[in-house]
């Protein structure tokens, strides 16, 4: 059970609905004996919902970021936590909405996060303390506290609380020794660890806890709950700028901050984009001048393969000899484009 509609198809489906959709996200970790069973069970149930987005499930859990019809919204909340293991879920909705998903995708893998550290650096039974987002916008200005970022540069690139640690990691399996190492002469200190939606903090808080930090505290609900919670509160957000999400509106607005620059011209910009090079799709920050300038790509090379016709580029790219992608870069790395090409000195 998977999709088999093109993309085109999809994008057509979602133009002629009639009413609006409700972008959220839930996690949590549980034991799961038999994680393919549970994903095509899903999958039925979700698309007779009419669920848009992606899930992963591993034995370890489930991590989810759905687009689900307005009008479906509490049968779906009814449906998946009459599911063994999933009563009492708490439900993150997105700080802006906007078009998130265009289709259901389910996938099975080892971890619902991919730290792959080994299993006996962490104890999911011992984790960091939670704090909710009033707590922990007021525990993070007390002297003696650590504030670290548990996601991805490029992240942080465009948001980020205050006078946070930003560890430079490229892939989540570098992030929690990378972050150990940093606070190596820190473990007498209030740790406060946050991300997302909370769950890239829960394993990281259990990982620092073994390696003999004292004090580790985590944001309950991530980022996402913090915006929602900062501004019903009429509090100054300590987090500023924009909040990355991993879905097609690419961010979400916190702050009116914009802490990032263009990585083609360093003007300040935190629009994220993928290069629009099929053999590329780099991930960088592009301002609206630049986007006009290269046509959506990251680079001149990349603008003039995109302008070939369709045929052209599906020979080329089967010609290992020829350059298609200025980048020539897994597609799971995200590089600092500023650094690959010299747009600046």
């Amino acid at each position: 059970m998977y999709n088999k509609k093109s993309k085109i198809e999809l994008e057509k489906n979602l133009e002629k609905e009639n009413f609006e959709r409700i972008t959220c996200s839930f996690y949590k970790y549980f034991s799961i004996t038999n994680p393919n069973e549970l994903r095509d069970f899903l999958y039925k149930n979700l698309e007779e919902l009419n669920v848009l987005g992606r899930v992963y499930i591993a034995s370890e859990g489930i991590n989810a970021q759905i687009s689900i019809p307005d009008y479906q919204m509490e049968s779906f909340k009814e449906y998946i936590q009459s599911i063994d293991g999933l009563s009492n879920l708490q439900f993150k909705h997105a700080v802006e909405e906007g078009r998130s998903f265009i289709k259901l995708k389910i996938l099975v893998r080892d971890e619902i996060v991919a730290y792959k550290i080994p299993e006996n650096s962490y104890d999911m039974n011992q984790i960091g303390t939670h704090l909710k987002p009033i707590d922990f916008h007021k525990s993070i200005k007390k002297d003696g506290s650590v504030v670290v970022d548990m996601r991805n540069y490029y992240e942080s690139e465009v948001g980020k609380f205050k006078n946070a640690i930003i560890p430079d990691a490229h892939y989540s399996k570098e992030l929690l020794p990378t972050v150990a190492k940093l606070l190596e002469k820190e473990k007498d200190k209030k740790v406060h660890l946050y991300c997302t939606g909370g769950i890239r903090c829960e394993k990281a808080s259990s990982y620092l806890i073994k390696k003999g930090f004292k004090e580790v505290y985590q944001l309950e609900g991530g980022v996402i709950q913090y915006a929602h919670d900062i501004k019903n509160s009429n509090l100054k957000s300590e987090f500023i700028g924009k909040n990355f999400v991993f879905d097609d509106r690419m961010g979400e607005r916190v702050t009116n901050d914009i802490i990032s620059f263009c990585h083609q011209c360093k003007e300040p910009s935190d629009y994220h984009i993928n290069c629009n090079n099929d053999a590329c799709h780099l991930l960088f920050i592009q301002c609206d001048n630049c986007n006009d300038k290269f046509k959506g790509c990251c680079s001149k090379d990349c603008m003039d393969f995109a302008n070939l016709d369709t045929d052209t580029q599906k020979k080329l790219r089967k010609d290992e000899n020829k350059k298609v992608s200025s980048a020539k870069l897994s597609t799971k790395f995200r590089p600092k484009l500023y650094k690959l090409f010299n747009y600046w000195k």
